[in-house]
């Protein structure tokens, strides 16, 4: 009975040496710095500076506890907030911060946890986004002078975070735009400029076009009455050629010659199947018809009996 209870309270006594050693044993990572609490009061830092060294570490157990930091860099998100420039433009903001806890003590102190700093540090960025950029204008925001700007105000807050033992190393404006209505004016705005260049731009090539087509057309007329003249020039000169070429042939044979125009005048005069000619059967027409060598007919044997109406008749079949 006694060895039951003595084994019991051995177990308990180890039990409790174990809890003991567990709650008095605590690890501070590379990431990481401490604060050690003895009844609210900070008793040790831990891991701030290249003194202390990350791992195991002892504390009184129950009496004294541990609040871990990130030493990381941490983010902060601002939300979007509206500005009005000097030049009395309003503006929309989207910016962001990084900051490190570079002094637990105080930043426990100040704030405490994460979540209240963020509200802290919100607060001193828009307050400081707001001054400066109130003094700037539009251009200089968005173009001209975005740099320095982003410092001044990084600067600015970090004088602020001083007291909450946190450091801003970075602080950016990654969006900085007109408000939606403001922003669609400004689109109307453009599409109604690029319309009116445009319209230029079209105007500018009808006219270069009119002026192209002007000038082809008038190129058109000097080349066709060039031609012309030209053709004209050609036509003339094969004229003469000809005359002269059918002078040649009536000084050399005129009676060939006289017999050939005549056959043309044939040909040419009594084509179709019904042609009617109202000419005397006597006349140069027909001095091929009565002879063969083109001869004119005696003025008695042209005249016959004297009867009109035979010549008539006569000329009639002839012409046939």
């Amino acid at each position: 009975m006694n060895n039951n209870a003595l084994r019991t309270g051995l177990i308990v006594i180890a039990a409790a040496l174990v809890i003991a050693l567990y709650a008095s044993v605590f690890t501070v990572g590379q990431m990481q710095q401490a604060l050690v609490l003895q009844f609210g009061r900070v008793r040790a830092v831990l891991n701030q500076t290249g003194e202390d060294r990350p791992g195991l570490y002892f504390k009184v157990p129950f009496i004294e506890n541990v609040i871990i930091f990130d030493k990381r860099v941490l983010d902060l998100d601002l939300p979007v907030q509206a500005l009005l420039t000097a030049d009395r433009q309003n503006l929309e903001v989207d910016a962001f911060a990084r900051y490190r806890i570079i002094d637990p003590l105080r930043f426990y102190q100040a704030v405490g946890n994460i979540a209240l700093a963020n509200q802290r540090l919100a607060s001193f960025t828009n307050s400081s986004l707001r001054n400066v950029l109130a003094r700037s204008t539009r251009d200089a925001i968005v173009k001209t002078d975005r740099t320095r700007l982003m410092n001044e105000i990084q600067e600015d807050v970090n004088r602020q975070a001083k007291a909450l033992g946190v450091q801003i190393v970075d602080l950016r404006m990654t969006r900085v735009d007109l408000p939606a209505q403001n922003s669609t004016a400004v689109y109307e705005r453009m599409k109604t400029e690029r319309k009116r260049e445009a319209a230029d731009i079209r105007a500018n090539g009808e006219q270069i076009a009119a002026t192209i087509r002007a000038r082809a057309d008038r190129d058109v007329t000097v080349i066709l009455a060039e031609a012309n003249q030209k053709s004209e020039q050609l036509r003339g000169q094969g004229d003469a050629d000809r005359n002269r070429i059918l002078a040649e042939a009536f000084s050399k044979d005129p009676d060939f010659f006289a017999f050939y125009r005549s056959m043309q005048a044939y040909e040419n005069g009594l084509k179709g199947s019904d042609t009617r000619l109202v000419i005397s059967p006597n006349s140069d027409f027909f001095r091929y018809f009565n002879d063969p060598q083109g001869r004119q007919p005696l003025a008695g044997a042209a005249r016959g009996t004297g009867d009109p109406g035979n010549t008539t008749g006569s000329t009639t079949g002839a012409a046939r």
